[in-house]
């Protein structure tokens, strides 16, 4: 099926498959850590990153090349689906980051987490927008993080069908292939646009969630809901919105995302202005400068009991 979406690239023959330059595992994992003031090794860190952007190209490429299909579609709740392309997807993601780095812990959506022996964790999501790919909605990404014990060294999200890389490493800013990105100078949350999204219990608690739907909605300039928490926050770091809130995340949801927020210059917590946590139930990014009357407009429903 033709793709109007999709960016021509040379690299590509049949099911796209990339190595990985001078990726050493050996060499990669001897770096200093010190928090998230950490030195790193600049060899070792790129060795990583490297492998994250070959993990994510070579899944959107078998991502893209089953877009408009029909898909093989089976739940894992009312309204949670996953097709057989999010599982092999996460099976070339997976054996691409394990393969360079077989001491590394994986926590993917797909699949039970893996404990590493060297301190060092991924988070995948093959496939952010499975409900959007399985209907052919061109709107879903790929997306990984790594971190070391509880820092976040680098994150990349990858939209295959737009050809877009957003990616971050801690310290070093984010991009959007390859150029410098920074979140939006939008200074009043009337003149935001805002994203967001429903968890998978909105068909039972769907009054609540539409509470804080309709509190943003009349204090922003408008609301969006694209369906992948991936991607929203990726817009936030690029200026394409101002800020973003869900309810419900999931560590691979979210983990490459929020760095590259941040890196962006953006700030993420939770509904209560409290550090963001990967397991954690509130999601709230923005550019920072609209941030506190996001919070305030989503603490009034907050306060009123749950239905």
């Amino acid at each position: 099926m033709h793709d109007p979406l999709r960016r021509p690239d040379p690299r590509e023959s049949g099911m796209l498959v990339f190595g990985i330059p001078d990726v050493n595992p050996i060499v990669a994992t001897k770096r200093h850590v010190a928090g998230a003031g950490a030195v790193w090794h600049k060899s070792g860190l790129l060795a990583f990153e490297r492998a994250a952007h070959a993990a994510a190209r070579r899944a959107g490429a078998f991502i893209r090349s089953r877009y408009g299909e029909r898909q093989q579609v089976s739940f894992k709740s009312e309204v949670d689906l996953v097709t057989s392309v999010d599982r092999e997807a996460e099976r070339l993601i997976v054996d691409t980051l394990l393969g360079a780095f077989p001491a590394h812990g994986m926590v993917a959506e797909e699949s039970t987490a893996q404990l590493g022996r060297d301190g060092y964790r991924w988070y995948v999501d093959p496939l952010d927008g499975t409900t959007n790919f399985a209907h052919a909605y061109p709107h879903f990404a790929v997306s990984i993080a790594l971190a070391r014990d509880d820092d976040f060294l680098l994150g990349v999200v990858y939209d295959p069908l737009r050809d877009e890389t957003f990616a971050a490493v801690r310290g070093g800013g984010a991009r959007l292939n390859g150029s410098p990105i920074a979140v939006s100078e939008t200074a009043v949350l009337e003149r935001a646009l805002v994203a967001t999204g429903f968890p998978y219990d909105r068909r039972q608690h769907a009054r609540r969630y539409l509470r804080f739907w309709e509190e943003v909605m009349t204090r922003a300039q408008d609301v969006r809901r694209g369906g992948s928490a991936a991607l929203d926050l990726c817009y936030v770091a690029c200026g394409r919105l101002d800020a973003f809130w869900e309810w419900k995340l999931h560590p691979w949801d979210t983990a490459a995302g929020r760095l590259i927020v941040e890196e962006a210059g953006g700030r993420v917590t939770d509904f209560s202005a409290l550090p963001h946590r990967l397991t954690g139930e509130e999601t709230a990014a923005s550019n920072g400068r609209v941030h506190d009357a996001l919070l305030r407009a989503l603490a009034s429903p907050s306060a009123e009991p749950a239905g």
